[in-house]
């Protein structure tokens, strides 16, 4: 029992430094002389008394007095903490990084987290809803900070959120999802502040659908203008390509500046 307080006031006492996470890891480094069982048990006493969760394998978060009575801590909380302890770049991106630029008309119930390592398994458990998606490089230089109450999270600027929504349309609903959120995100768009490689990061069609929805749909001439223009400069190559890729496009019409079979009816919500 002696060592089971330890380990409790040990655990209760690292949000006074600041700290509100910890591992397995941790707890094995500091009481090496207790037995995996007895760290086990302290643990499993902790989670059920509503004190701590169990956020990933040997992960944890010791849960805030105002998610006490809800014993969940929402994925946001900890999320920029978590991947340091994996060990991997991200960026919370789609849905959620829209929120951050006023576009909160599609509020997300998951959080979409964007690695350098696609290879994680979805978490739905207790409420905590994490979506991994993989990304071969992650656009560092296109990825902004913001400061939360329990330290920093990594979120796509917008520009790099509106092309990811066009990237991962499937993931969200579609285009017209995808175009309902960059209605509201256009005013935040200025992609005078990208360079060629940005466009490195896409193929070239994500570029001519999100042109053409910037500027035929939702009639962001100006901006959509600007898109083109650096995607020239970038050295893009834009080749005949469907709207949708998964649709007939018999009878479609056909879109001569952004190179694009228009095969799908795109509405927003307004």
């Amino acid at each position: 029992m002696e060592r089971e307080q330890k380990i409790r006031k040990w655990i209760l006492d690292l949000p006074k430094k600041g700290k509100i996470t910890f591992s397995l890891d941790e707890v094995n480094a500091c009481f090496p002389h207790i037995t995996e069982t007895n760290k086990r048990v302290s643990l499993w006493r902790l989670v059920e008394a509503g004190k701590i969760q169990s956020v990933w394998r040997g992960f944890y978060i010791i849960i805030p007095v105002e998610y006490e009575l809800k014993g969940s801590v929402p994925p946001m909380v900890y999320i920029g903490q978590l991947m340091t302890y994996l060990n991997r770049k991200y960026y919370i991106g789609l849905l959620n990084a829209a929120t951050f630029y006023g576009a909160s008309h599609q509020q997300p119930q998951e959080l979409t987290v964007i690695t350098d390592k696609g290879n994680y398994r979805d978490k739905h458990k207790n409420e905590v809803k994490i979506n991994f998606l993989g990304k071969k490089a992650i656009p560092q230089v296109y990825i902004e900070q913001k400061v939360t109450k329990t330290g920093y999270i990594n979120i796509s600027g917008s520009e790099l959120t509106a092309m990811d929504l066009i990237f991962y349309q499937h993931e969200i609903g579609g285009l017209s999802r995808a175009a309902t959120v960059l209605n509201e995100l256009a005013e935040e768009l200025d992609f005078k502040r990208v360079d060629n490689d940005f466009f490195s990061f896409f193929p070239s069609t994500t570029v001519q659908r999100l042109g053409y929805i910037l500027d035929e749909v939702l009639g962001y001439k100006e901006i959509a203008k600007v898109l083109y223009e650096k995607g020239l400069q970038a050295g893009l190559s834009f080749r005949k390509s469907l709207l949708k890729a998964e649709n007939d496009a018999e009878e479609a019409e056909y879109n001569n500046l952004w190179k694009l079979v228009i095969n799908e009816d795109i509405e927003i919500d307004e």
